[in-house]
């Protein structure tokens, strides 16, 4: 990843409309958008504790901020997040990593993946489904869309791929986003692809569970690459073991997937306390056959859980937040993750992880106006 300059908060939001009537706004827009990450960034997880932190920091606030009118109530935050279109916010989202991340490195892992906020529905209502592209090796959010409340992943992955700069990455999806259509878009955008095979293509998994059954039985009358990987940590042993396929016609119509030039089976051996389990796993590519480098590449895309995913929920509390009114929870989701790309791009390296990060922000006045390019 090529990093850019550090850009100002407050030129993030400027393209963001306000949702409020002129003559009825008493807080600037801008302003309450920095100060809601200033607060997230320091360990407020929802709008009281991002007034409750405001208030006790407004002096500071005021070094960057006019906030003539002082800080809003936590009401206030609420509302306007919830009036505020998802799609300016995300825009704003987009163009600011845009200019903290302006090139990613070739061959970079793009995992897409989505995750639900399973509190932030109502009573009967459909909670929040984000899905998020995640930029494996640079450990910061691309872009972001939210599923329709009556759709799936399998709409909002190609309009999250139009809004990204994705040439020479491999982008890697699970098996929901296994579609021709989203293989289609992933080379429109110059990248390669790497999809798993679920049994929601009954038919192609079907066809390469028949090839391996061969494969099984005389490998050494198949051609193929082989790349293994074997880990030891914390008493667990795991062995990784790549196939890597390029008879295309064995496989039940090829021709759908575009510029399909091989498939892979990954076998996971796990040992832990004296219990062996073993998974296999099949996957479709746009990548000529190479095992060593489809093995680091299906690795990389299961950072997008403990790199993101658990982030959100462990670090930033995503999964206990009750934010439910409109687009509130999707924006604040949106805000976390503009934080924890400031925290993975930080200027200044401090010890910690992301939860001790945040505490160093919230008791630094310094390294909190450094984060936020405020100096």
């Amino acid at each position: 990843m090529e990093a850019g300059s550090r850009v100002r908060l407050m030129d993030v939001w400027v393209d963001v409309r306000d949702p409020r009537q002129a003559k009825k706004v008493e807080h600037d827009l801008v302003e309450m958008l920095v100060v809601a990450v200033c607060a997230v960034l320091s360990g407020a997880d929802g709008f009281v504790e991002i007034e409750a932190w405001a208030k006790e920091k407004l002096d500071w606030l005021r070094r960057y901020l006019k906030l003539e009118a002082g800080i809003p109530c936590h009401d206030t935050f609420g509302r306007v997040f919830a009036a505020i279109d998802p799609g300016e916010f995300g825009g704003a989202f987009l163009r600011w990593v845009g200019q903290v991340v302006p090139t990613l490195r070739r061959e970079e892992v793009v995992a897409i993946d989505g995750k639900t906020s399973r509190r932030s529905g109502k009573a009967g209502a459909t909670p929040l489904h984000l899905v998020s592209a995640f930029a494996a090796q640079a450990g910061v959010v691309l872009g972001q869309r939210a599923t329709a409340a009556k759709s799936n992943e399998k709409t909002a992955i190609p309009e999250l791929l139009t809004t990204l700069a994705l040439e020479g990455c491999i982008v890697t999806i699970d098996a929901m986003g296994t579609q021709p259509n989203i293989a289609q878009a992933i080379r429109d955008r110059r990248a390669d692809y790497v999809l798993a095979v679920k049994d929601n293509q009954p038919t192609l998994a079907g066809s390469i569970r028949d090839f391996v059954s061969a494969f099984d039985t005389a490998p050494e009358r198949t051609p193929h690459r082989f790349h293994e990987v074997v880990e030891k940590d914390h008493g667990r042993l795991e062995v990784r073991r790549c196939h890597v396929f390029d008879q295309l016609d064995c496989l039940h119509a090829p021709e759908r997937w575009p510029d399909l030039k091989s498939f892979a089976m990954i076998t996971s051996e796990r040992t832990i306390d004296g219990k062996t389990s073993v998974e296999r796993r099949f996957y479709l590519s746009s990548l000529a056959p190479d095992a060593e480098r489809m093995n680091r590449v299906v690795r990389q895309h299961w950072r997008v859980e403990n790199s993101l995913h658990w982030c959100m929920d462990v670090v930033f509390r995503d999964d206990q937040a009750r934010t439910r009114t409109d687009h509130a929870a999707h924006n604040l989701a949106v805000l976390r993750q503009l934080v924890l790309n400031l925290l993975r791009t930080a200027p200044v390296k401090r010890k910690g992880g992301l939860q001790v990060q945040r505490l160093i922000a919230a008791t630094s006045d310094s390294f909190r106006a450094q984060l936020l390019g405020l100096v």
